[in-house]
């Protein structure tokens, strides 16, 4: 995947210089000091997981690293009361809404991990590649008919633009003008399979042009940039003097650093020199440059910041690992009524239980 300038709308170039005046988001100091501690925490949060993870005190983890500017920029540009639904990689949105001990809990095997985000207005975790595309217009259009004022942004990668879904949601959306940001990161893989073999549009973007929304190109590792587009399209959605309200695809061009998930192994497919290339472009890097650079951040409250985060990751990481699993719940949340079959092994399996106690089962 090329990474051109030219091609997409950015603020700050890889110095993290503002290159485009016009474009820079009218925010406050405190507010970018605040994205910059939100985009580090979701890198620590990443990199503790990942530990963890190979520990064997969570499951299979999607690293979110690289891509903290699309996932942050975004999110800020919300209101609190905005709905968001994203597929399982940005973890920088739900960082915005406040991480807690909740959403590690899913990620360690317990499904009411993911009823603590809706009190945040995020809808659960999806694994299913672009299923939540359809939900996240039926949302929008359920706000359009209420008139609440609410926009409905749905993160997906992309790998979701090849599913039917896609396709499904971004017609439902443009015939009828619900208030959907699509939010496309498109880091350059769908696991292995590059997006040259994707798709042959020649963007992402321009895929918007069929659905009669309009399509926007936008600098995914500049969170800036990520910030004033989104808000543009949020804008749009919600156009309270022109009474309407509009659809919009938004293309983040960015990259993820790791593997796709913790049960991939990126080297097979890709090779080191075009990884260090995308790092040059670190989000994280270029925004904490245009910071120091403009004042805002200097090497006390840098590192302020950083205790800060390590001590409210520790305290996520703690308050999870004391949560107990309850082997009966794995029949809870498939169905509302449990099919015959799995009422029987429910049965069969509490009876187990029962018979040898839940220690000595489980380790059987």
């Amino acid at each position: 995947m090329d990474y051109d300038p030219d091609e997409f709308v950015r603020v700050l170039d890889e110095e993290g210089r503002v290159v485009d005046e016009a474009a820079m988001p009218d925010l406050d100091d405190e507010t970018l000091v605040g994205m910059y501690r939100d985009m580090r925490l979701t890198r620590h949060f990443d990199q503790r997981a990942i530990n963890i993870q190979r520990q064997g005190r969570i499951g299979t983890f999607a690293s979110g690293a690289g891509q903290e500017g699309a996932q942050i920029g975004s999110t800020y540009a919300l209101a609190p009361d905005d709905w968001i639904l994203y597929q399982y990689r940005e973890h920088g949105a739900v960082v915005v809404r406040d991480l807690d001990a909740g959403y590690l809990e899913y990620w360690m095997g317990h499904e009411s991990g993911n009823a603590s985000l809706a009190d945040r207005h995020v809808f659960p975790l999806n694994i299913a590649i672009a299923d939540h595309l359809p939900h996240a217009v039926g949302m929008a259009w359920a706000s359009k008919l209420k008139d609440d004022g609410r926009a409905t942004v749905v993160h997906f990668g992309d790998g979701a633009t090849s599913e039917g879904d896609f396709h499904e949601a971004m017609n439902f959306a443009g015939v009828f003008d619900t208030p959907t940001v699509f939010f496309c990161n498109n880091n350059g893989w769908a696991i292995s399979h590059p997006v040259e073999n994707q798709t042959a549009s020649d963007t992402i973007a321009v895929k918007a042009d069929a659905y009669g929304m309009e399509g926007i190109r936008v600098d995914g590792m500049d969170p800036l940039a990520c910030y004033a587009v989104t808000k543009e399209a949020v804008e749009r959605a919600r156009d309270p003097e022109a009474g309407e309200t509009r659809p919009t695809l938004i293309e983040a061009v960015t990259y993820r650093f790791g593997a796709h998930t913790t049960a991939d192994d990126p080297t097979v497919y890709r090779d080191d020199a075009e990884v260090e290339r995308w790092k040059e472009r670190d989000p994280l890097q270029r925004f904490e440059a245009f910071l120091r650079r403009t004042g805002r951040l200097d090497d006390e409250r840098d590192a302020a910041i950083q205790a800060d985060i390590e001590e409210h990751v520790a305290a996520v990481i703690d308050e999870a690992s004391e949560t107990e699993a309850d082997p009966e719940s794995m029949f809870d949340h498939a169905y509302a009524d449990l099919p015959p079959e799995l009422q029987r092994q429910r049965e069969g399996f509490l009876s187990m239980l029962s018979a040898y106690g839940d220690e000595a089962f489980l380790r059987e």
